[in-house]
């Protein structure tokens, strides 16, 4: 089988969008479905090792820097080589020109499309388009999400809760739930030793990590609010926050203004296949207030490598934080969630088992697993098979939290 995906960001770009592809397409491979991408050209990017990434020549977003727009000429004439190839089925990953331009090239080869709904954009959009009013907006994202989705074979959610906000909008189209999982070298490796001395952060200092995009949606101001509490009972507490984006000026303005350059230290962007698990494996908490996440796979990230999560439960967290193992679900609200990890760092003994805990938890969220079912997916499509469906539509979690299939 031969997947044609395509997706208006991948790396360079890095965001959980890119890291799903990478994930599913070395994962598929092993389940011997071979992927094409088409994925925007980056300036100054080196070039791929790999022929079935086709890069396509894209332009500068004025609103957006990080991201690019592929033209859709250069899409479309493609079609003569990928019919070559003998594509199966196309699987878009974004809502932007790759969708339109998934389903164009799906329809001239004749082939079904699906796609994964990665980014919640109803309380997204807001935080881009400030200059138009919010109820607008949620009702803009909803009808263009409707109709996006209704246009499409099947929808990949990657958790429960997104697979109900798309139900709740109007979509029709077969749901099937499927997180992104965790390849097995997400699991090793990491000296957190090494990353506290070379970043100079003393081996006795307690220390809290967020990673992600440093974007408004991601609701780091409401972590800046928790060191503001913890300030108090915990002044050694350093909380590093990795990654880079749009909110990073005014977050670090913030900072300065409530007195917590002593508290909170930005470090950019870390490789994620080194230096990023030294980073993990130095922490004591991962902490995380997103409310807008459809799945949250820092989480599973952090707990693969034994670093226990404080975090909110919402939209697509809480599949990962309902079971309640390697982890602490925290309140709303800054106080109580300071309150949380205050008592966690007090007692080491807890700390550690909690860790311990969070691998065993993270297991159950490997890739080749998420892979596996995802080739059933294609081949339900394809209408090849048995029991394909009834694979699929096993419950979203089990009772021990482990992700299932997906729901109608």
């Amino acid at each position: 089988m031969h997947i044609l995906m395509i997706s208006d960001v991948f790396f360079p770009r890095i965001n959980g969008v890119s890291t799903s592809i990478e994930t599913f397409r070395q994962a598929l491979a092993a389940e011997g479905v071979r992927s094409t991408l088409i994925a925007p050209a980056y300036p100054g990017a080196p070039p791929d090792n790999d022929p079935d990434i086709l890069r396509i020549p894209s332009r500068y977003l004025p609103m957006d820097p990080e991201d690019r727009l592929m033209r859709r000429h250069a899409i479309r004439a493609l079609s003569g080589e990928l019919r070559t190839r003998g594509i199966s089925l196309v699987h878009v990953h974004t809502p932007f020109v790759a969708h339109y331009a998934g389903l164009e090239l799906a329809r001239a080869l004749g082939v079904p499309c699906v796609a994964t709904y990665h980014t919640f954009f109803e309380e997204y959009l807001f935080h881009y388009v400030p200059f138009l009013p919010r109820a607008w907006l949620r009702a803009a994202a909803r009808r263009f999400s409707r109709v996006q989705c209704n246009a499409l074979d099947a929808v990949v959610v990657p958790s429960t809760a997104m697979a109900g906000v798309l139900r709740n909008y109007g979509v029709q189209r077969p749901l099937h739930v499927l997180p992104t999982g965790l390849p097995e070298a997400q699991f090793l490796g990491g000296d957190g030793c090494y990353f506290r001395s070379r970043y100079g952060i003393a081996k006795e200092r307690r220390l809290l990590l967020y990673v992600g995009r440093v974007a408004h949606e991601k609701n780091i101001a409401f972590l800046l609010g928790v060191m503001e509490h913890l300030k108090r009972s915990q002044p050694a507490a350093l909380l590093l926050i990795t990654g880079e984006g749009p909110a990073l000026a005014s977050l670090a303005a913030t900072v300065q203004q409530r007195g917590l350059g002593e508290q909170v230290r930005f470090l950019g962007y870390l490789d994620r296949h080194s230096e990023l698990h030294d980073c993990y494996r130095a922490a004591d908490l991962f902490v995380f207030a997103s409310r807008t996440e459809t799945q949250g796979l820092v989480l599973l990230e952090a707990m693969a490598l034994g670093t226990p999560v404080v975090a909110l439960a919402e939209m697509g967290t809480r599949d990962i934080l309902g079971a309640q193992l390697g982890c602490r679900i925290a309140p709303a609200d800054e106080a109580g969630f300071a309150a949380i990890v205050d008592e966690l760092l007090d007692d080491p003994a807890r700390l550690k088992a909690l860790g311990i805990e969070a691998r065993r938890h993270a297991r159950g969220w490997q890739a080749e697993l998420m892979a596996r079912r995802l080739a059933l997916l294609y081949r339900n499509c394809l209408g090849a098979g048995e029991r394909l469906l009834d694979d699929l539509e096993m419950p979203a979690t089990t009772a021990g939290g482990t992700p299932g299939g997906g729901i109608r």
